[in-house]
């Protein structure tokens, strides 16, 4: 009699969990069909006839994330395919169910890998990989940490280009050449300067004050083809009168090319300055002018 209570024990315990998990499946299929709608926990508990404190405990169990963790999850993932696509930053931004692009600043860090520098000031404690290799504007140094892309460089001598990633990270614990580990993120770099992409999408893993952060994801949303000029990226960030600082925030940017900050001008549309010359600018300009998003 006992064995038979025992089983019958497990058997219970065997259909909630199968009720349970249902449960869940139901709530992550509601979250997928929502079309990048934001559904919330009560919405949702009320759909499947639950309490939404049962359903947030249910589910967190079960997925080890909450509702709203998830359902975010699947938005970012929505918006970097569409990217990868091709769509504009705007496009991505509605297709995914953000409603405004301010929703995506508001996540850029996640969305677009733009994370605090995993290491301290002036690269202490950064373990670096890098590689130098032939570009179509020259000599390309790519050099990134286990979280993503730190340092990007273009120029004519490779002992020049690896003096000033070393000048950059002076208390690194390590910069090492490493052509297997950095493989990727070369190839995409040189894919978007071939104009096989609109963007060069890489996780990033670079310092920035607040502002800083600010310029770089405007300079982000500007659609490849398109350009702003430095008051214009004030104006938006709303510091009319911050062009210098807009200048300043494009001139410290460490991984140009993926943060765009070609795409910024003058305010008679001069090109203005740039790190690696004037030259490789227009042609920048010149190349993304034939691919528009």
């Amino acid at each position: 009699m006992d064995m038979d209570m025992a089983k019958q024990a497990v058997t219970a315990k065997a259909e909630i969990a199968d009720r349970q998990i249902a449960l869940v499946r139901r709530a992550c299929a509601m979250i997928d069909e929502s079309e990048g709608e934001r559904l919330t926990l009560a919405e949702i508990a009320d759909a499947l006839d639950v309490s939404p404190w049962h359903l947030q405990r249910l589910f967190k169990r079960v997925m080890g994330v909450s509702p709203r963790d998830y359902s975010d999850a699947r938005r970012s993932a929505a918006f970097r395919q569409q990217l990868k696509e091709g769509e504009s930053i705007a496009q991505a931004t509605y297709g995914a169910g953000y409603g405004s692009s301010s929703r995506v600043y508001e996540r850029a860090e996640r969305l677009l890998g733009m994370t605090p520098a995993s290491y301290a000031k002036g690269g202490k404690g950064a373990e670096i990989a890098f590689d130098v290799v032939d570009s179509p504007l020259g000599r390309l140094l790519v050099a990134a940490t286990a979280k993503g892309l730190c340092f990007l460089s273009l120029g004519n001598d490779d002992d020049a280009l690896v003096e000033e990633l070393r000048h950059e990270f002076p208390q690194a614990e390590s910069i090492t050449r490493d052509r297997h580990s950095i493989a990727h993120s070369v190839a995409v770099v040189i894919d978007y300067l071939e104009g096989k992409t609109p963007h060069a999408e890489l996780p990033l893993d670079v310092q920035a004050t607040a502002f800083q952060r600010r310029v770089w994801q405007e300079l982000i949303a500007i659609p490849c083809g398109e350009t702003r000029t430095y008051s214009e990226i004030a104006e938006s960030l709303g510091v009319p009168r911050g062009q210098r600082a807009v200048g300043r925030a494009c001139a410290t940017n460490p991984v140009s090319l993926v943060i765009p900050c070609h795409r910024a001008l003058r305010e008679d549309g001069g090109l203005g300055g740039y790190r690696w010359g004037m030259e490789r600018k227009a042609a920048l300009l010149e190349s993304e002018a034939d691919r528009p998003e």
